[in-house]
């Protein structure tokens, strides 16, 4: 009993090690945040360390972004919650923050010293178009998991047209899809219970 006690605790202390690493590197190497670190967390906690299921990840990359707050660190909560707990929440949050609280503290530091011209404009434009393809990946993946039938994909493109053409903001976007997919499941619920009746 012992044993497996002390086996069960080495297990928890590495995947949390685990946890924190792959948040750390991913929000160290991924710039524009949010969905952009999608792909490299994958990368490392589903193919690298096998910390869960990538249908998991997913489910949680999703309620992420619906909730209020940094997408990273409400992923970093879900995920490490799902893999090791309260300690596992904790070891991937502080991972996922770390990154960014050293490069603001850096830049606030540097921010008179760094050119703001030349090469380091290229590399600034550089950086942002990387970013742009990051989003566009992680924008594909959370749409291979998420839209699945006619329903949702008529969400999805409403919601892009609301935002982009509408001005509506992402918060308001996201509880009238919500409503929308309340009602639609309850017209279905319904339909549902009539065809049973009919049989």
């Amino acid at each position: 009993m012992q044993k497996d006690a002390k086996t069960r605790e080495k297990t928890k202390i590495r995947k949390c090690f685990e946890l924190f690493i792959t948040f750390l590197k991913a929000s160290t190497f991924t710039f524009a945040g949010g969905l952009a670190i999608l792909p490299a967390l994958e990368k490392d906690a589903i193919k690298k360390y096998e910390l869960l299921e990538r249908e998991d990840f997913l489910e949680y990359a999703t309620l992420a972004q619906t909730l209020p707050g940094v997408i990273v660190l409400n992923c970093a909560s879900f995920v490490g919650r799902h893999v090791a707990g309260f300690w596992g929440m904790l070891a991937a949050g502080f991972g996922a923050m770390l990154p960014a609280f050293g490069f603001m503290l850096a830049a606030t530091v540097l921010a008179n010293l760094i050119p703001k011209e030349g090469a380091f404009l290229g590399v600034l434009r550089g950086v942002r178009a990387a970013s742009a393809g990051l989003l566009l990946a992680a924008a594909f993946t959370l749409g291979q998991h998420n839209v699945k039938n006619v329903f949702a994909v008529i969400v999805m493109i409403a919601a892009f047209a609301l935002v982009v053409f509408g001005k509506l903001g992402a918060p308001l976007v996201i509880l009238l899809a919500g409503l929308a997919g309340y009602l639609y499941q309850l017209v279905k619920r319904r339909g549902e219970g009539r065809g049973k009746r009919v049989s």
